[in-house]
């Protein structure tokens, strides 16, 4: 599809805009594109003379010592370092005025385009800069309050607790009339969850932004550049010019750039709200943007460059920490899931059937998830508790579950908080299963577990009718939002959705029960000799690795899943002394194995398996004695689980532990950039004890989750963004220090 150049786009195609290659930068700093290999000006931007004192004219096709040979030192001097940081390199300077009483301060950043060459970007600090010179924040007072704002993130027991403080935090720190927090939901619509503003405000907290305030390409760019600056939404965009005085229009990639022009709707839609100046702060889970914090002025406002990379740590350590926080909630689940599993595994042994243990009591199963109905579909039958739609209707539910579900490939879990939306033949549910969330039993039978939520009236807040975006086709009169006051959309035939910890609570729900279900069907293997061939398709197909032998030794059966597991045939186990040979060290579960026959009921225990692969294969044995009507045991049920990942997670932690301390250490004890450095030792301060603190403390929340996400992942995540905010803190370290020597 066609994507509209800068400043061509309407709300019809603003997805698509091209705003990364503006051709233009705000006007409050001068931009200049360099060749890297003898830092001649190739590129500068229109408004060099009122920011630089020299004409761009006068510095196009010249080398940049032509402005200052000091600049041109240090710009040569930290052009290697980019290559070792993915952030623009800061640099303070003072550059001699080619007119005015004396030299000018300036600062900026370097960075290296996707096309090549050096950007340089500077801006006035001075008293005499253009109005408003940027706010500023002592170095030795910022580092304080960095370490301060840190340590309070690092108490936060809850998100909601996390993004108060940071709002705040972030307000106190920059002066800003409002700061917000932003977070997205799964359809990409923003709502503010947090606010710190001046009294005389209206509260925006709660309301709603749908998904097109900010279109895709906007948040890939959220993405790379974590930072976004606007200093006076009325600003005249000074072009960049090429050696011949022509506009360069899309000729260069401005991603990266701080001083980068914003898209005219985007302008237009800050005018509407009668916003002056902004600074916008990605919040990154994952790889994804989890939200944004956004700060507001009703008038003309810049801040130092160190203080926008303070803003960008103090983000970085809020999402490690909400990472922590979303895991250790999921971390709760394991409790609730093992006292299911233990009164299911008992009704089993005393009724045999463990789905009337499940609906005996409604309320332990639907008070977790907040649902108001639940369904389970299990060997063609069906089992309901609390208010669920007719036989007919949850018939019909289940076939378009099951079809969902397979198209989703090989994730077990369904969730949707509108069925009628989302299939409008199945309206009629609205009033008892307008919310689903399902969860797969079988890899071979269309058996779920199904929760319902009814329809619930819930009142969102918008800030403006997204049903009326514009009001014209022009961009540069556009108008999406002319009046912003609240407006109140009643959404109906929607449940309240489901979150993430109860998308965990159900899918370990569903977890547990697949394994009961294994269980279920090992013990009929031994009682039910009728029944065999039809139990042991259902737990040869079974993921989880099985193998039964009866009460002299004998192995029974022996599903793929544990072959593959032990890398043998069955015939090479042939009796459970064969089945102990691959461990390396038996003796636990020899010594279980005596005591399951003379009463013990079950045995848990973690062993290395030779398996498969070079390395032996740490696993968790569950052993399990069946008991016959005489009291002896008619046999034995062993399961198999891959504890593989659980290593990994060790080692991730064990290299992270390492790699903060390495971090500190290079962020405290690195050489600096310039050459008038000594090489003594920093003393460490409380910012750099902070951001290990936090980091440790979200190691270990991570640490503690078995459910949801796997462990390891995080963890390396974890690293990655505790190497970021050392780098971060480096960087403002380094600034700062550059700042005192002039």
């Amino acid at each position: 599809m066609d994507s509209p150049a800068f400043g061509q786009a309407d709300l019809s195609n603003c997805e698509r805009e091209l705003i990364h290659l503006a051709g233009s930068v705000q006007p409050h700093g001068a931009l200049l594109l360099l060749r890297e290999a003898d830092l001649v000006v190739l590129q500068a931007s229109s408004n060099c003379d009122a920011v630089l004192g020299v004409p761009a004219a006068s510095l196009l096709e010249r080398p940049l010592s032509a402005l200052d040979a000091d600049l041109a030192r240090e710009v040569a001097m930290r052009a290697g370092a980019l290559a070792a940081t993915p952030l623009p390199l800061l640099v303070s300077l003072k550059v001699p005025a080619a007119t005015g009483p004396g030299p000018r301060r300036l600062e900026g950043a370097l960075h290296r385009p996707p096309g090549g060459g050096l950007v340089l970007e500077l801006e006035q600090v001075d008293e005499a800069a253009a109005p408003p010179p940027p706010l500023d924040v002592p170095p030795q007072r910022l580092r304080e309050r960095l370490a301060q704002a840190v340590q309070r993130f690092s108490e936060a027991a809850s998100v909601g607790a996390l993004v108060d403080a940071m709002a705040q935090v972030l307000r106190d720190l920059t002066g800003y009339d409002r700061v917000m927090i932003y977070r997205f939901d799964p359809d990409g619509h923003g709502k503010i969850i947090a606010e710190a503003r001046d009294p005389r405000l209206d509260s925006l907290l709660g309301h709603h932004y749908p998904a097109s305030d900010i279109p895709q390409r906007a948040r890939e760019l959220y993405l790379r550049n974590r930072v976004r600056v606007l200093v006076d939404v009325h600003y005249e965009p000074s072009p960049l010019l090429d050696a011949e005085g022509r506009p360069v229009g899309d000729g260069l990639d401005l991603s990266m750039s701080y001083l980068r022009s914003m898209s005219p709707l985007h302008l237009q839609y800050l005018k509407n709200m009668g916003v002056t100046a902004t600074v916008v702060v990605s919040l990154v889970r994952e790889g994804r943007l989890w939200g944004l914090i956004a700060a507001h002025h009703y008038g003309p406002r810049n801040i130092r460059y160190a203080l926008r990379a303070a803003c960008d740590l103090l983000a970085e350590v809020v999402s490690t920490r909400i990472a922590a926080i979303e895991n250790y909630a999921h971390a709760q689940v394991a409790v609730l899931v093992r006292r299911l599993e233990q009164r299911l595994v008992e009704a089993t042994s005393t009724e045999g059937d463990w789905r009337l243990a499940l609906f005996r009591n409604p309320r332990t199963l639907l008070q977790p998830l907040e649902a108001t109905g639940a369904a389970l579909f299990s060997e063609g039958e069906v089992l309901v508790a609390g208010e669920v739609p007719s036989t007919p209707e949850l018939r019909e539910l289940q076939h378009w579950v099951h079809a969902r579900v397979a198209a989703q490939g090989g994730d077990p879990l369904f969730a949707c908080s509108s069925v009628a939306q989302a299939n409008p033949s199945l309206a009629s549910l609205t009033p008892t299963a307008s919310g689903v969330l399902a969860v797969k039993l079988s890899t071979s039978q269309p058996d779920y577990l199904v929760w319902f939520r009814k329809e619930q009236l819930l009142t969102v807040t918008w800030a403006g009718d997204p049903a009326k975006p514009m009001l014209g086709d022009d961009p540069l009169t556009l108008s999406p939002r002319r009046s912003f006051a609240a407006w109140s959309e009643l959404v109906r035939g929607t449940a309240l959705p489901w979150t993430s910890a109860e998308l965990a609570l159900g899918r370990a729900i569903g977890v547990a029960l697949v394994d009961i279900i294994v269980q279920v069907h090992a013990v009929r293997l031994l009682v039910a000799e009728r029944q065999l061939a039809g139990i042991r398709e259902t737990v040869r197909h079974s993921s989880e690795p099985v193998l039964i032998a009866d009460a002299g030794g004998t192995l029974l059966f022996c599903n793929p899943a544990l072959c593959t597991l032990a890398g043998c045939a069955p015939q090479d186990l042939g009796t459970l002394t064969g089945v102990l040979q691959r461990f390396l060290d038996p003796a636990p579960l020899q010594r279980a194995l005596v005591a399951l026959g003379k009463g013990q009921p079950s045995w848990r225990g973690e062993l290395m398996l030779r398996g498969a692969a070079a390395e032996p294969l740490p696993v968790a044995v569950r052993a399990e004695a069946v008991p016959g009507r005489d009291g002896q045991p008619l046999g034995y049920v062993l399961t198999l689980f891959d504890l593989s990942h659980n290593k990994r997670a060790q080692q991730a932690r064990q290299h992270l532990e390492q790699t903060m301390q390495q971090s500190m250490q290079q962020a405290l004890h690195g050489r600096r950039l310039r050459p008038s450095d000594d090489d003594s030792p920093a003393d460490p301060d409380p910012l750099l004890g902070a951001i290990l603190t936090n980091a440790s403390l979200a190691a270990m929340d991570i640490a503690d989750g078995t459910l949801g996400a796997p462990v390891a992942p995080l963890l390396e995540e974890l690293e990655s963004s505790t190497q970021r905010a050392a780098a971060l803190y480096a960087l403002i370290r380094d600034f700062s220090a550059g700042e005192g020597r002039q």
